[in-house]
């Protein structure tokens, strides 16, 4: 029985490969690579493919000195 979220080789290597993307997107973005535009919307399509829209996630963070923090969001993830 295959543990939830258990490592396998494919998962493995697609974050191998979003790794790889990012770190070209900040290269770009830092001046220390060029891209062209195509290479750039190709990236970004892909990384769209594999990483959550964090846009989409809407959470609130409430404390006060009397009652510690609590962080909810509204799809449940946290």
């Amino acid at each position: 029985m295959a543990l939830k979220g258990a490592w396998t080789p494919d998962k493995v290597r697609q974050r191998i490969r979003v790794s790889m993307l990012t770190k070209r997107l900040q290269d770009h973005a830092i001046g220390k690579l060029e891209m062209t535009d195509s290479q750039r919307k190709a990236t970004e399509i892909l990384l769209k493919k594999t990483l959550p829209d964090l846009s989409a996630v809407d959470s609130t963070i409430r404390g006060d000195a009397a009652a510690p923090i609590m962080i909810s969001s509204t799809d449940g993830s946290l």
